[in-house]
Formats: structure tokens, C-alpha cells, sequence
């Protein structure tokens, strides 16, 4: 067998291994469009049916007049475009410092971070909660939104490994050449890192897309409500409107794979990235 024909066999043989776990992983996204037009009673009818229904416009529909999720989404993505940009630019500047700069502390800072990754979420949320709405006041603000969740430490680790790994002399250049270290880090740095930091921006904006928990703490009033939020206010305590919930859950969905596609070559990229170096 010539080392083509092998290359074939072992293409036909890792496809025919992945493709029923791709079936697996899709079935629930197929069942969730089925179950996004049919009624709410649909997802309990005896004999499941696995072709779509007719009822979707009108768990749109309802779904807009119990929630107002169009502005709920509006909120969704101020808040997820604004998250991205804040923390991706935090998360550079600060992997940037401890890849490049030698300062008193460093060993110390890079460990609390690496301690704050197993922390969990649960342990902080309530002071944060208390600190945010409490003290500062800022419930039901932009502000609560967007700025508490912004330090991201797996970021900064991400960012300072590709910076990393770039090569001191070509900065060491520039510094001879005069150019401050402002000027080095937007110029020079970030466009080398920037199939990193656009795979670090996709994954900002879906964690903050699907953020569900702090929204919910910190957002009460339902003009502030984020689409996760809004989702979760059509589970009542005697009725569920599932066809709502499932058509809302189509439209969270759908634009996110949509961008996983468009950019899953970045994504890739800066994933690989760090892996083959």
C-alpha cells in the first residue's frame, strides 16, 4: 500500500470514528429546533416527533410579548461587545507586563492568578454582589453589568504565553529606535499576538453571551435583563412556556455558531498557536 492510499484509509477511518460523535453532539441542537415549533406541551406528548412543527412564529411571538426578549438580546450584545473589548484589553495589558517587564512581586502576582483559576465563581459571587450593589450601588446600571466579571485570569495566562514567545530582540529594536513602549505593545505586540487575542475575543464574548448567574443577581429590573435572564423568567413555578424557551434558545444559538464559523480559522489559529510553539 503506497503512503497515499494509506493516508485515504486512515482519513476514511478517523471520519467514520468522529462522525456518530458529531451526530451525538448535534442531536440536541436538532431536537431543541423541534421543540421550538411545537407548543409547550409538545416536549411532553407521548410520541415524540423528530420533524418540526408548525408553531414557531408563534412561540416567537409570545415569547416577545412575556419578555420583550428583542431588547433583551440588545442588552446581551452591548453587554458582550463591551465585555470583550474591556477584557481583551485588560487581559493584554497584564499578560504583556509579566511576560516582558521584571518587577518586584511578579512571582507572587502570577501565582495569585494561577490561584484564582481554581477558585471557584460560587466562593466570590456574594461578596462581589454585596460590594457591587451594596456598597457602590451600582444594581441595575451598565456598570454591574459589564465591569465586575472583567478580569478574566485564564486570558492574561493566554496572553502572556504569546507574548512569550515572541522573539525579545525584534522590541529590543524598537527601543533602540526610540519608539516608547506604549507605541511597542499597540504596534508591535498585539498585531503579532493576533490570532491569540482573536481566539481570546471569541471566547469572552460567548462566556459573557451565556453568562447566566451575576446577570441575574445584579439585574433586577427587567429593562436590564440579558437574553439568559430573560429566558429563565418564562420557568414559573405551576406553568413553563417550553416552545418560548426553546425558540429563544434557537435565537441565542444560532448567531453564535454563526460567528464560531466565520472565525473558527482565527480561533484555530490562536489555539494552535500556543501548542505548536
Amino acid at each position: 500500500m503506497t503512503r497515499s492510499n494509506r493516508q485515504r484509509l486512515n482519513a476514511v477511518i478517523l471520519h467514520a470514528l468522529i462522525a456518530p460523535m458529531a451526530l451525538v453532539w448535534l442531536f440536541p441542537l436538532w431536537m431543541m429546533g423541534v421543540f421550538a415549533t411545537m407548543p409547550d406541551y409538545g416536549i411532553y406528548a407521548p410520541g415524540l416527533s423528530f420533524w418540526f412543527g408548525a408553531n414557531f412564529l408563534d412561540n416567537l411571538a409570545n415569547l416577545q410579548r412575556t419578555t420583550n426578549f428583542l431588547h433583551a438580546m440588545t442588552v446581551s450584545i452591548v453587554v458582550g461587545l463591551a465585555y470583550t473589548v474591556l477584557s481583551a484589553g485588560l487581559t493584554a495589558m497584564a499578560g504583556w507586563a509579566l511576560a516582558r517587564y521584571r518587577f518586584f512581586g511578579r512571582g507572587a502576582v502570577l501565582a495569585i492568578i494561577l490561584g484564582t483559576i481554581s477558585l471557584p465563581f460560587f466562593v466570590v459571587i456574594i461578596p462581589q454582589f454585596i460590594l457591587v450593589a451594596r456598597d457602590l450601588g451600582m444594581a441595575n446600571s451598565w456598570f454591574g453589568l459589564i465591569v465586575p466579571p472583567l478580569f478574566n485570569s485564564l486570558g492574561v495566562l493566554f496572553m502572556r504565553q504569546a507574548f512569550t514567545m515572541m522573539p525579545v530582540e525584534l522590541f529590543d529594536a524598537a527601543r533602540v529606535e526610540g519608539v516608547r513602549e506604549w507605541r511597542i505593545f499597540l504596534f508591535v505586540a498585539l498585531p503579532l499576538a493576533r490570532p491569540t487575542l482573536a481566539a481570546l475575543c471569541i471566547i469572552l464574548f460567548l462566556t459573557s453571551w451565556n453568562n447566566y448567574l451575576w446577570p441575574l443577581l445584579i439585574a433586577g429590573d427587567k429593562a436590564m435583563f440579558t437574553a439568559p435572564v430573560a429566558l429563565g423568567s418564562l420557568i414559573g413555578i405551576s406553568n413553563v412556556s417550553w416552545g418560548g424557551i426553546m425558540a429563544g434558545a434557537v435565537l441565542l444559538t444560532a448567531p453564535m455558531l454563526a460567528v464560531f464559523l466565520l472565525l473558527q480559522r482565527h480561533f484555530i489559529a490562536g489555539i494552535a498557536a500556543g501548542a505548536v510553539k
